[in-house]
């Protein structure tokens, strides 16, 4: 099969807000205890900071990430997470009916949160709370002194206020699951009145509206409508959230998941332009991707769980490379709506639904979803630009015409680099690939990152941590001016860095 890219600098997509790159924890089976919280472990500091896992999540350089949920904040009182640790209440959550011990809560948090390199992103309960719990807790973390809560702060030992700017006005809260699920204009009246005085306190900081819980929703887009026009002009972002499965192993179908992620975007982004027409709006709102990953593995086993039980194992999916490549078109997406998704968090980081595994007393490890994550966090940032991809491509039952090829490129002026993340979504056979550059000169190939395995059902373990793994790809490169041809192998994910005259 041959099939061509055409580049051209001056077709631009937009800039990537580095917090595309995002994830999340939450208060979830091991996300946090065993995951990134275990005092004792061999590994841990003396905060029970587990430095394995501290070192595999600075490896992906994570900006932001979103806590404490997710459903669990939904019936979440930030106060029993705060002061003297052994004075907090051990409480059921009923988001994933297990007991919460309050050992690791906000401000064990924020401390993380520095101690990884990243910056929060806050959720607030709007499900059984409202706007008095969330203004207090605004003020817990961002007044430096002189108030109740504030000073409440100082006197459990963070002087220093946490400068908290991004937050998320509560989750899923159009979901029949969440507890306080509200119909679109009680959740749009609360959204409204609790962005209003958030931002009385403080003008700057940034607020996410609860979009859909997924596009599946019986109320999608109506909710997004009926929820922006009560609180357009008061909230910054939009939230989508999405998972993808491949529970009937319908590998051609699972491959072609992005194509239905790339269509949830641009029928929010329509919702949201309707919105801002019919207000007579200048202001764009952007959009925050915040819970986004290939989610199915666990499903059963999670149903066998015993409830109110202490971290117990949840939602923790084994990752296969199918999985990986499917992580992978759900990165290009992501990057090709850049001009309109600013936040995405990969939900999860550790354990649960998750890029990193460990072990309690033991060992961590990369899933195989890992690596397209990490290549995307690193050479993704800079500018995305419009391709024009001419892909052979093939009949599916769900998504009609799907090409073989899922491309996107991203310069970066700084080091001088137009990095291509290329899937090749055939099954077995490899593609000829032109570049076809219109306006830029490569002076020579950086790098070509191969993600493959001949078994698309295989999979990183404690035992085989190892077992699926990018290398470097010493296959001949042809650049003549401005062509470049190259072969990508059956089911691959592909990094292809050049260097720019």
């Amino acid at each position: 099969m041959k099939a061509t890219i055409f580049i051209d600098k001056h077709f631009v997509i937009g800039d990537v807000d580095k917090r595309l790159f995002g994830s999340f924890i939450e208060h979830l089976g091991r996300a946090i205890y065993t995951g990134i919280y275990e005092p004792g472990h061999p590994l841990a500091d003396k905060r029970g900071f587990r430095l394995d896992v501290i070192d595999l999540i600075r490896e992906l350089d994570v900006p932001t990430v979103r806590y404490p949920g997710g459903n669990y904040v939904s019936s979440f009182n930030w106060e029993d997470s705060v002061g003297p640790v052994e004075l907090r209440p051990k409480r059921l959550d009923l988001a994933w009916r297990s007991v919460e011990p309050n050992l690791f809560g906000l401000n064990e948090f924020m401390e993380w949160t520095k101690t990884v390199g990243t910056e929060p992103m806050m959720a607030i309960n709007l499900g059984t709370r409202g706007v008095e719990e969330a203004r207090n807790l605004v003020e817990y973390c961002n007044h430096p002194g002189g108030s109740y809560w504030s000073d409440l702060r100082k006197s459990h030992g963070v002087a220093e206020p946490h400068g908290i700017k991004l937050w998320c006005l509560g989750n899923e809260m159009d979901g029949p699951w969440e507890v306080g699920q509200k119909t679109a204009d009680e959740y749009g009246r609360i959204a409204y009145e609790t962005a209003k005085a958030l931002k009385l306190f403080d003008p700057s900081i940034q607020l996410i509206a609860c979009g859909s819980s997924n596009n599946h929703m019986p109320t999608f887009p109506d909710w997004e409508r009926t929820v922006l026009e009560h609180c357009y002009d008061s909230v910054d972002y939009l939230s989508l959230h999405s998972y993808y499965g491949n529970p009937d192993n319908d590998l051609p179908t699972f491959l072609a998941s992005s194509i239905e992620m790339d269509s949830f975007i641009k029928s929010v982004v329509s919702t949201c332009d309707f919105v801002k027409a019919k207000k007579r709006s200048s202001k764009i709102m952007y959009l925050s991707f915040d819970e986004w990953n290939v989610w199915f593995h666990s499903r059963a086993a999670d149903e066998k769980v015993q409830p109110w039980q202490f971290a117990p194992s949840l939602l923790e999916d084994i990752y296969t490379f199918e999985d990986a490549l499917v992580v992978g078109t759900l990165l290009i997406t992501l990057l090709r709506n850049s001009n309109r998704v600013k936040i995405a968090c990969l939900a999860q980081l550790v354990n649960v639904i998750a890029p990193i595994m460990t072990v309690k007393n033991g060992p961590a490890w990369r899933q195989t979803i890992y690596y397209p994550f990490l290549h995307a966090s690193k050479y993704g940032r800079g500018t995305v630009l419009e391709l024009k991809v001419e892909s052979p491509w093939y009949d599916n039952r769900q998504y009609g015409d799907v090409p073989f090829i899922e491309a996107t490129a991203v310069e970066n002026r700084e080091r001088g680099e137009l990095t291509l993340f290329v899937v090749n979504r055939s099954t077995g056979e490899a593609v000829d690939l032109e570049l076809n550059l219109q306006s830029y000169s490569p002076h020579h190939l950086v790098e070509w990152i191969e993600l493959h395995h001949e078994n698309p059902k295989a999979s990183n373990t404690k035992k085989n941590p190892e077992t699926v793994v990018p290398h470097k790809v010493n296959k001949n490169v042809v650049i003549d001016g401005r062509s470049i041809q190259l072969q990508l192998g059956p089911l691959s994910w592909n990094v292809i860095r050049l260097a720019l005259t």
